[in-house]
């Protein structure tokens, strides 16, 4: 029996057609294939990671997208867009770039139009993805190559994307940018405020929730929780043996309402940025708000590309986790 996620698809003499529904609003199955920061965590098959190179949204537009096998074989598609509807439809072309035809040694189709359209159904996205071939012979030299079951697990990791996502908005997880040196990072807690700041400030709470990943663990926690007092947090991770050291100072502590702090993260040199943590409470939940003030707007970016949204996503999580033990 068909799941109601599970991917479906046709052909005809020059088309394919795979359609699967998710379970994530249109906006946000559209906004995960139209930006690059989110296409980079699930575009291609299983084992593979992708660079965006080039993505200009709108007609006449081009993108370039570099997918990496798990052997580190590079395969290079790029396209034009002729048609954009958001959050409905866009239709582009879909060309093998230079280089391509080398790692695939085949002879590969040519004037493909691919047709993506985005339907709401109460909440739930249904995704068609038309593929349309100049003619029969080069969509079965398509299918060949194993276009539906690339396009399948390429659906699989966006499901697990999305679900990610979706999670993040309920519990009110955003990332947003006020200014060219700023990042502001909120997230809501079904905690008060009180136990928020303890578990936040506490060394036995500190250790059992930073860092996020299950491979990260924290070798040391230190905490002069005073003004002028100074913080330091090591982390080890299981995978690799690699060491991530933070540090700074306190400058301004207003419990359970606000900390100031300094921070940097010790093997990069001139990463010191400041830390304003905001504690709001209503109705027993806590909202929690983090500015990150940096010296330039390329360290805010360097910092945002270095993976720190879904790192801090999953540190929060399991700071929610540690929340319900404790309170």
């Amino acid at each position: 029996m068909l799941k109601q996620n599970d991917s479906t698809s046709t052909q005809s003499e020059r088309e394919i057609i795979i359609t699967r529904i998710f379970n994530a609003p249109r906006e946000l199955v559209f906004q995960a294939w139209t930006d690059p920061k989110h296409i980079v965590q699930w575009w291609g098959p299983k084992g593979f990671t992708t660079r965006v190179t080039e993505l200009d949204l709108r007609p006449g537009g081009q993108s370039r997208y570099v997918m990496v096998g798990p052997d580190g074989t590079e395969y290079p598609v790029k396209g034009v867009f002729f048609e954009i509807v958001p959050p409905e439809r866009i239709v582009s072309s879909d060309e093998f770039d230079e280089g391509f035809e080398k790692v695939i040694n085949a002879d590969l189709p040519q004037g493909i139009v691919m047709t993506v359209m985005f339907e709401d159904l109460e909440g739930k996205t249904k995704l068609t993805l038309q593929i349309r071939h100049a003619t029969e012979s080069d969509r079965r030299k398509h299918e060949q190559m194993g276009v539906v079951a690339g396009w399948n697990s390429s659906f699989d990791c966006l499901d697990e994307f999305l679900a990610k996502q979706v999670k993040k908005q309920q519990n009110g997880f955003a990332v947003t940018l006020p200014s060219d040196t700023e990042i502001l990072i909120t997230r809501i807690f079904n905690a008060p405020r009180r136990l928020v700041f303890e578990a936040w400030t506490q060394p036995e709470h500190v250790k059992r929730w930073f860092g996020g990943c299950s491979s990260m663990t924290m070798t040391v926690c230190e905490i002069d929780l005073r003004v002028g007092g100074a913080w330091r947090y090591v982390l080890q991770d299981s995978k690799n043996s690699t060491e991530h050291a933070f540090s700074g100072e306190y400058r301004e502590i207003v419990p359970p309402e606000r900390l100031v702090t300094t921070e940097i993260y010790e093997p990069v040199p001139n990463s010191d940025h400041v830390n304003i943590l905001t504690l709001t409470e209503l109705e027993g939940k806590t909202t929690l708000h983090i500015y990150i003030q940096h010296q330039s707007t390329e360290q805010r970016d360097g910092h945002l590309q270095s993976g720190m949204e879904e790192g801090l996503s999953e540190t929060l999580n399991r700071l929610e986790e540690l929340l319900k033990s404790i309170g």
